[in-house]
């Protein structure tokens, strides 16, 4: 078992951009930055939890995503990996460093639910 920091993130991922963005604004009073690549938005929702608002994605090669994204902060992403997969999970999206933020992977359960693993680090390069 790892250690986890609990929920730490979640992404919107959209077909349209503009349109969800204009969605969330109106239902929820959300607020949106852009930041880092095109297309992609700071959700600032007044909550803990960072957001993300994002072009939609496959994170299964062939299966869209049609959800709410999830990220669990954890301590170790190494100890992290090595529990999921002892546990029947797989990894679906290898290690990719996020300049300043940390290091991220996403694995699936063995129910077929995609999620990610987070660890921080402000000084990841």
């Amino acid at each position: 078992m790892t250690q986890t920091l609990g929920l730490a993130h979640f992404a919107i991922n959209a077909d349209d951009i503009d349109r969800a963005r204009t969605f969330y604004e109106a239902a929820f009073g959300w607020k949106f930055a852009a930041w880092g690549p095109p297309g992609f938005y700071q959700i600032d929702g007044g909550g803990a939890v960072h957001g993300a608002l994002q072009q939609r994605r496959a994170l299964v090669a062939g299966q869209r995503t049609n959800a709410f994204e999830c990220t669990i902060g954890v301590a170790s992403i190494d100890a992290t990996e090595a529990a999921i997969l002892a546990a029947g999970g797989k990894v679906v999206l290898a290690r990719s460093v996020i300049p300043t933020v940390g290091t991220l992977m996403f694995f699936q359960d063995p129910e077929g639910n995609v999620f990610g693993a987070m660890q921080y680090d402000a000084r990841a390069e």
